[in-house]
């Protein structure tokens, strides 16, 4: 499995776990489908920005297979 602190690894469409910003001490994650990417950098040591497609933004973990 795949973390989520490439950008090239992280595609629109695919199935993540991300952390959202409230849940950065917990460490909860939340499982969606990659809609658009919001990181610019190609690499981010917390995980690549991501908007997914229930409208939860989030910094992704892991990327599921």
């Amino acid at each position: 499995m795949a973390d989520g602190r490439n950008r090239k690894d992280v595609q629109i469409g695919i199935e993540v776990e991300v952390v959202q910003k409230h849940h950065q001490h917990s460490g909860e994650l939340t499982e969606g489908i990659v809609k658009k990417l919001l990181s610019k950098s190609p690499n981010h040591p917390h995980g690549i920005k991501v908007l997914l497609e229930s409208g939860i933004v989030g910094r992704v973990k892991n990327i599921i297979d």
